[in-house]
């Protein structure tokens, strides 16, 4: 059942491409016109078979009514009896005004109209080796008006070859049409299979790249095809890439040295001299706002440097298996006393009917840690005294997830798509201290974890949720007597 399945679902992306999409609708085109082409050939051949045959018709009633008008009715009688001696192609018969055999080599009057203006056509009977066989003719009426009475004079000539080529027609096109779509469907799902391979291989290496892995190249085939100019063209490309985000990271690590030990002496040379004016009983108003803006510098170095790492994904080799539940109750406990102190209630409320270990996944337990915490730090901060914070780990139909909520003022919907780029900060906490990067760090980890970020409305307030994808098999939780050392002190960035 698994095997037609995966057979059905292949079906279904080939027929979906675009390259069957082109060769369906060629395909169509080509039957469309070869049916138009031999219709076209068919009416035109036909048309010029009746026209000789109606040219050959005239000739014989031309010729039949000057001996007519030579000889008289009897005369016309023995012309026509004459030329029925020798059977052919033409056909006579020579009648009175009720349709009674006279002359001729048809034994009876067929059954048409008589309209003398007009050519018709009619079936009659001929012995073939002793054999009956129905045919078909096409003549045309001659009447003949005599002082002793009307009569009627057809002459025609056999189209039953015309009549076969006809039945040959009509069963061979629609053969033909079935055929020409049969053989272009199985083309076209050929070259679709073979575009869609190609298509795969690239898709497949373009996902590795954009989960971290940036020394991946697009394989080139060596048919020196428009698939292998791509190929070449993506990895000049990626190459110029690598190389350029290899030296974006070489200076940053650079600034990042060469700025945060400075940094770090400044603010420890700082705390040495608010210390001294302390004992010596001065004012150190400025050196604590000095400190404060140090403090914030370092923090937005630190941040930087995190969404750096974490979106180039040198941080991958540390995934391990790691409980959200479990990450939820430690930043729960670490700002317990922030929210306190700031009269908002944090309440970490645990998924009810999900047992122990079933919020695990494959993560980096540092970065998703930080993620969280900035979630918490920045719903603490912007939740007026005497409101709500809440912490949720549990289960979705699409995943696993961890979400904050509050109720403070909230996020527009119209502003939620920008507020996760980077230095973004909104009108209405212009006046807080931040830099804009900690929902860009939330982004960041969510981005490397294949997760999503989703800002949603609270009622009041913002409900921000983590949502990972559940993992192939059941992680079971280990053991880490180091992770309350893994958890930040405060958020990286505000």
């Amino acid at each position: 059942m698994t095997g037609r399945g995966a057979m059905m679902r292949n079906s279904f992306r080939l027929l979906r491409t675009q390259a069957f999409r082109i060769v369906l609708v060629y395909v169509l085109l080509f039957a469309f016109s070869v049916s138009a082409l031999l219709f076209f050939t068919y009416w035109n051949t036909r048309r010029t078979i009746d026209d000789e045959t109606d040219q050959i018709i005239e000739a014989e009633i031309t010729g039949l009514n000057e001996q007519y008008v030579r000889l008289g009715i009897r005369g016309l009688d023995e012309s026509v009896m004459n030329r029925s001696l020798h059977p052919g192609q033409a056909l006579y018969i020579l009648a009175d005004s009720a349709h009674r055999y006279l002359a001729g080599d048809l034994d009876t009057w067929p059954s048409i109209t008589p309209d003398p203006s007009n050519f018709v056509e009619f079936d009659y009977e001929r012995r073939t080796s002793g054999v009956p066989e129905t045919r078909r003719a096409r003549g045309r009426i001659f009447p003949i008006q005599t002082p002793v009475g009307d009569y009627y004079l057809l002459v025609a000539e056999d189209v039953h070859d015309r009549d076969i080529t006809q039945r040959m027609f009509t069963t061979t096109l629609p053969w033909t049409v079935a055929l020409i779509l049969v053989f272009g469907l199985l083309g076209g799902a050929l070259m679709s299979r073979n575009m869609l391979r190609r298509l795969d291989s690239i898709n497949r290496t373009s996902g590795e790249i954009v989960a971290g892995n940036l020394t991946r190249r697009v394989p080139v085939s060596g048919a020196h095809d428009e698939f292998d100019v791509l190929a070449e063209n993506l990895n000049r490309m990626l190459d110029r890439i690598e190389r350029l985000m290899k030296g974006l990271r070489e200076v940053t690590d650079s600034v990042a040295h060469d700025l945060r030990t400075p940094l770090n002496r400044l603010r420890q040379r700082l705390e040495q001299q608010q210390g001294r004016l302390q004992s010596a009983g001065s004012d150190t108003s400025d050196i604590e706002r000095a400190i404060a803006e140090t403090d914030q510098l370092i923090g937005t170095f630190n941040a930087l440097l995190l969404i750096a790492e974490t979106d180039a994904g040198t941080a991958r080799g540390a995934m391990s298996p790691l409980d959200l539940a479990s990450v939820a109750a430690d930043v729960s406990e670490l700002y317990e006393p922030l929210a306190d102190e700031k009269n908002v209630t944090l309440t970490l409320i645990r998924p009810s009917g999900v047992h122990s270990g079933e919020t695990m996944i494959e993560g980096n337990r540092s970065l998703i840690s930080q993620a969280l915490v900035n979630l918490v730090d920045n719903a603490i901060k912007y939740t007026p005294p005497g409101g709500r914070v809440t912490i949720r780990p549990g289960l979705s139909f699409q995943g696993v997830d961890i979400s904050v909520a509050d109720s403070g003022p909230g996020i527009p919907p119209e502003e939620r798509p920008r507020v996760v780029e980077r230095f973004v900060r909104l009108e209405a906490s212009r006046h807080s201290p931040g830099t804009g990067l900690g929902l860009a760090l939330v982004q960041s980890v969510a981005h490397f974890h294949n997760a999503e970020l989703l800002l949603e409305d609270n009622a009041p307030g913002l409900k921000a949720t983590l949502r990972f994808p559940r993992p192939a098999a059941r992680l079971m939780p280990t053991a880490d007597p180091v992770k309350a050392a893994q958890i930040p002190s405060r958020s990286a960035a505000e």
